[in-house]
């Protein structure tokens, strides 16, 4: 039965829906061996710090600080820079899906995500989402980060939509399920296909 509510606004992830995660526990593995860390230490270090890099309370350069360059090293901060933003990769076939959508529907669209802020400014730049998404409501940015409902909130009342006219795409279940309790119809992703499906089941199609 076709959906009777339009859907006007989309919500998205960014990591792991439109762009692979920014900086995964396998990126860091990746990073141990390249650069010959302590990949225990290193883990322990990053898992201590990096819910304060998403939320925009200490910049990359101090999570460095505290997470690799707490004792010399025989790299530069700008070659393991490199290394992390390196690691993100785009869906191609998700960012053309929402363009399209955009498009032919006029929809707004709006990211709701957990990043830290230099790494989302590269994602956002790199990967042009600029051009398929109006506004982001990044962690680092509000300093709000899911699982908060606040966060959700906020792009509730940044987007102005009714919050039966949003459609929200996420990858991690208990976001899925903090959205619904909201009222966001939500879509679990887990490939291409299925939200595809599922978004023309909202009345989406392209």
């Amino acid at each position: 039965m076709k959906n009777s509510i339009q859907i006007t606004t989309l919500f998205l992830d960014i990591g792991g829906v439109l762009l692979t995660d920014g900086w995964t526990k396998a990126s860091r593995e990746l990073a141990s061996k390249k650069f010959k860390l302590n990949s225990e230490e290193t883990e322990k270090r990053h898992n201590e710090a990096f819910d304060t890099v998403e939320l925009g309370k200490i910049t990359l350069e101090e999570y460095f600080n505290r997470v690799i360059f707490y004792e010399k090293r025989p790299f530069t901060r700008e070659q393991f820079r490199k290394f992390m933003f390196s690691e993100s990769k785009p869906y191609p076939d998700m960012i053309e899906l929402v363009r399209n959508l955009k498009a032919k529907y006029g929809l707004k669209v709006v990211v709701v995500s957990n990043e830290g802020r230099e790494l989302n400014a590269y994602r956002i730049k790199k990967f042009k989402l600029g051009e398929v998404v109006d506004f982001f409501v990044s962690s680092s940015f509000v300093h709000f980060r899911k699982p908060d409902e606040d966060i959700f909130k906020l792009a509730l009342d940044c987007a102005q939509t009714p919050v039966r006219q949003i459609a929200y795409i996420e990858n991690t279940p208990m976001f899925v399920h903090i959205a619904d309790s909201l009222g966001i119809r939500s879509i679990l992703h887990k490939d291409y296909d299925s939200t595809r499906a599922k978004l023309a089941s909202l009345g989406l199609s392209e």
